[in-house]
C-alpha cells in the first residue's frame, strides 16, 4: 500500500555507502537528460514480468536523486513510448521511497494517466484511493478528468456516472462537488463526442450545479468536434438564450469549426465579430484561419494570413508554423515545406511531433524516399524520439517501400532511447521482414516487444508461427509462446492479442 511504502523503507534500499557513493557519483555526473534517458530505458528493457522491476530500480538508481523533476519526466518519457503501465506504476511507487521525494500531482496524474491508458482501471482506482489516504494534496481536477474520460471511453454511460459518484464519495472525500467537477465530467463526454450523453448529464445536474461560461464553453466545443457546424450554432445560440456572453474561447472554438471545413471566409467573419466587441484573436485563432486556407486550397490566403501574424502584435509559434506547413501537404509542395523548416530553424522556432509527422506526410506522398531518409537522419540527429502516430507512418513508408532494413535500424533508434514501439509497428515490421526472409529478425522484435511488457498482436504472431514451425525453429517459437503466457498473468489479452501457440504445436 502507498501510505506504507511512505513511512516504511526498505533493507534492500540501505545501499552499503560506498555502494551509494558510487552510484550517485555515476548519475550525478551525467546531463538532467541523459539520466532520464538512462531510467527511461533501465524500466523499458526490464524483463517483465520474468523478474520484479523494484531490485533493479533500486540497484540503478540512487534515491537521493529522484527529485520531482525527475521523477516527471521519467514518468512522461515513459508516457510518450508507450511503455508497460505496472512498469511506470512500480517507478512511482519506488519513488514514494525516497525520504527527500515530495511527490507532485504532475507524477501522480501520469502515473494514472498510463495506467488508465492501458484500461488499467482496478489498478488506477487502487492508486487514485491510496492517494486520497496517503498524500490528498496530489488530488486535482485533472487527475478526476484522466481517468473519467477513460472510463467514459471504454466502459458505458452508466459506469461512467457510477465513477463520478465514487470519486466524490471514497476519493475527494473533503471537497465539496460544485461546477468545477461537473466540468470534468462533461469534458469526459464531449471529448469522445459522445454528445448525447454529455447533454443527458446537464439536464439532469444543472440543478444541482449551476453552469458557468466554461459550462457553456466545453459543450460548445463538444459538438464542434462532432464536425457538425450546424449543431454548434443552435448551442451557440442556446448559450445566448440562457444570458451567457461569449468570450474569446468562445469565437475560437466557432472559428475553428468553420476551418476546419475549409470556410475560412465564415472564420475571418467572425473574426471581425469578436473585435468588435473588444476581444482580439489569438495565435492560436491565426493559426486556425492558416489551416482553414489550406483546407479550402487556397495557399496564397494561408501566407497572407500567416504574414499577418505580426501585425497584429503575436508571435508566430510552432503551431503557426505547423498550420502553414499543413497546407503544402494537399499541394504536395515538398520545395516550399522544406524552406518554411529551414525558416523556423533559422528563427529558433522548435519543430515538434506534428512538424516531424507532417513533413514526413509530404515527401512520402512525393515518394521521395531520399528526402524521406534525409529527414530522418535529422530527426535522429537531434535525438528527437516520436510519437506512436508517426512512428507507424515512418514504419509503413518503409516496409511498404520494400526497405525493411530501414525498418529494422528505426526500431533499433527508439530502442536504444528507451522507447517501446507501438504494436502496429511490429505488425508492419515483421510482415515486412518475413516477407524478405528475414524471420530471424522478425522474430527478434517481437520478442523484444513482450519481454517489454506489451503484447504483441495475434495476426503476427500466427504468421511467425508459421515461419517459425515451417523453418523447424521449435525452440524460439515454445520460448515467444512462453513470454506471452508469462505476460498474460500479469496483463490479461484483449481481443486481438496473441494467446499463445496452438496445442498441435506444444
Amino acid at each position: 500500500m502507498l501510505h506504507s511504502l511512505k513511512l516504511h523503507r526498505p533493507t534492500h534500499l540501505l545501499l552499503p555507502h560506498k555502494t551509494l557513493t558510487l552510484l550517485l557519483l555515476h548519475f550525478s555526473s551525467s546531463e538532467p537528460q541523459t539520466q532520464i534517458e538512462k531510467i527511461v530505458k533501465i524500466i523499458n528493457d526490464h524483463p517483465f514480468p520474468n523478474h520484479p522491476l523494484h531490485p533493479t530500480l533500486s540497484h540503478h538508481i540512487p534515491t537521493p536523486l529522484l527529485s520531482p523533476p525527475l521523477v516527471e519526466n521519467v514518468l512522461g518519457r515513459l508516457f510518450a513510448s508507450h511503455s508497460n503501465g505496472l512498469k511506470a506504476y512500480e517507478f512511482f511507487k519506488f519513488s514514494l521511497q525516497s525520504s527527500n521525494f515530495n511527490p507532485t500531482p504532475d507524477a501522480f496524474e501520469k502515473t494514472l494517466h498510463i495506467l488508465s491508458r492501458m484500461r488499467y482501471f482496478d489498478k488506477a482506482w487502487e492508486l487514485m484511493e491510496e492517494i486520497s489516504r496517503s498524500h490528498p494534496h496530489l488530488l486535482t481536477l485533472k487527475s478526476m478528468s484522466i481517468l473519467l474520460s477513460r472510463i467514459a471511453r471504454f466502459q458505458t454511460y452508466e459506469e461512467t456516472l457510477e465513477a463520478f459518484e465514487r470519486m466524490e464519495k471514497s476519493v475527494f472525500v473533503d471537497k465539496e462537488f460544485g461546477v468545477d467537477e461537473l466540468n470534468v465530467l462533461l469534458r469526459a463526454f464531449c471529448t469522445q463526442r459522445q454528445m448525447k450523453e454529455a447533454r443527458s448529464v446537464f439536464n439532469k445536474m444543472v440543478n444541482r450545479f449551476p453552469p458557468n461560461a466554461k459550462t457553456m464553453n466545453i459543450l460548445l466545443l463538444g459538438f464542434k468536434q462532432t464536425g457538425d457546424i450546424t449543431s454548434v450554432e443552435l448551442f451557440y445560440h442556446e448559450m445566448i438564450r440562457r444570458g451567457f456572453k461569449p468570450d474569446s474561447v468562445t469565437y475560437s472554438i466557432r472559428i475553428n469549426a468553420y476551418c476546419k471545413k475549409g470556410r475560412v471566409g465564415d472564420g475571418l467573419r467572425l473574426v471581425k465579430e469578436m473585435e468588435l466587441v473588444n476581444l482580439l484573436p489569438t495565435i492560436e485563432t491565426m493559426s486556425s484561419l492558416i489551416h482553414g486556407a489550406g483546407v479550402a486550397r487556397n495557399l496564397a490566403k494561408a501566407r497572407e494570413l500567416f504574414d499577418e501574424i505580426p501585425v497584429r502584435n503575436l508571435v508566430a509559434d510552432t503551431g503557426a508554423y505547423n498550420a502553414l506547413l499543413s497546407c503544402f501537404v494537399k499541394s504536395r509542395d515538398a520545395k516550399s515545406a522544406a524552406e518554411l523548416m529551414d525558416e523556423m530553424e533559422e528563427k529558433g522556432v522548435g519543430y515538434d511531433n506534428v512538424t516531424y509527422h507532417t513533413m514526413f506526410l509530404i515527401l512520402m506522398r512525393a515518394k521521395d524516399m531520399d528526402s524521406v531518409i534525409e529527414l530522418y537522419e535529422k530527426m535522429a540527429k537531434r535525438n528527437f524520439v516520436p510519437k506512436a502516430r508517426t512512428v507507424v507512418l515512418v514504419m509503413k513508408f518503409f516496409c511498404k517501400s520494400r526497405r525493411p532494413d530501414l525498418g529494422l535500424e528505426f526500431w533499433g533508434y527508439l530502442l536504444e532511447r528507451g522507447h517501446c514501439p507501438h504494436g502496429h509497428a511490429l505488425d508492419l515490421l515483421a510482415t515486412g521482414l518475413c516477407a524478405h526472409e528475414k524471420v530471424g529478425e522478425a522474430f527478434e522484435c517481437a520478442k523484444q516487444m513482450v519481454e517489454r511488457g506489451r503484447h504483441m498482436s495475434e495476426a503476427v504472431f500466427r504468421m511467425l508461427e508459421r515461419f517459425l514451425v515451417q523453418g523447424g525453429e521449435m525452440e524460439k517459437l515454445r520460448e515467444l509462446n512462453e513470454l506471452i503466457k508469462r505476460l498474460q498473468k500479469v496483463l490479461p489479452a484483449s481481443r486481438g492479442h496473441a494467446t499463445g501457440i496452438l496445442s498441435t504445436h506444444q
